[in-house]
């Protein structure tokens, strides 16, 4: 069975988003990025055994794939860049109950039970699921014990406040499969449900 590996930056103290417009990551959308090769390195590795991306409706609409497709086209000989030509290649399904259908290549709109979709995406052949979206999207998966494995990218960042991605419940316990920390300061630390 495929595994649902939910990849998810946040702060140290636990939040994955603010309501204010000041830069906390060290890798935001764009050129701009503070992580070290080793980190680069690591992070395109996990993509080797992904094939599906399930992403939420407003993570698409505000840009991600557009990005990924933009930068696989632009930094085809740039390591850091190795991703982004996985998920161009990787099939995509985008939940959303608005999205009727999809705009982007290789994309395919799902609506209705979240659960139910997932479980379908989990019983196919082939390689893992990556799972990107925001609090909510994350919080919903959590919810219904759909996630395998938690892979948090740990920014250098204190927010005091924002979105968390447990706040509806889900896993009591959690079970350390791996930690890792980089020069430029972030931690990955990688998890599976306890039991």
């Amino acid at each position: 069975m495929k595994k649902l590996i939910l990849q998810m930056q946040m702060s140290v103290d636990g939040f994955v988003g603010d309501d204010h417009d000041h830069r906390w990551q060290l890798w935001e959308w764009g050129d701009d990025s503070a992580w070290d090769e080793e980190l680069k390195q690591d992070f395109n590795a996990v993509f080797a055994s992904i094939d599906t991306i399930l992403l939420s409706r407003k993570m698409a609409e505000e840009g991600y794939l557009t990005h990924c497709g933009n930068a696989a086209k632009k930094y085809p000989k740039d390591r850091f860049y190795a991703f982004a030509q996985r998920i161009v290649e990787a099939q995509k399904v985008v939940a959303s109950d608005k999205l009727k259908t999809s705009r982007w290549e290789r994309t395919r709109a799902v609506s209705g039970d979240l659960q139910r979709e997932a479980n379908a995406l989990k019983q196919g052949e082939g390689g893992n699921i990556a799972v990107f979206g925001g609090a909510g999207f994350a919080s919903a998966l959590i919810a219904a014990g759909l996630v395998d494995e938690f892979q948090l990218f740990i920014n250098p960042a204190v927010l005091g406040a924002g979105r968390r991605i447990f706040d509806q419940g889900g896993f009591s316990l959690l079970k350390l499969i791996g930690s890792k920390a980089y020069a430029s300061g972030m931690v990955v630390s990688r998890y599976a449900p306890a039991g």
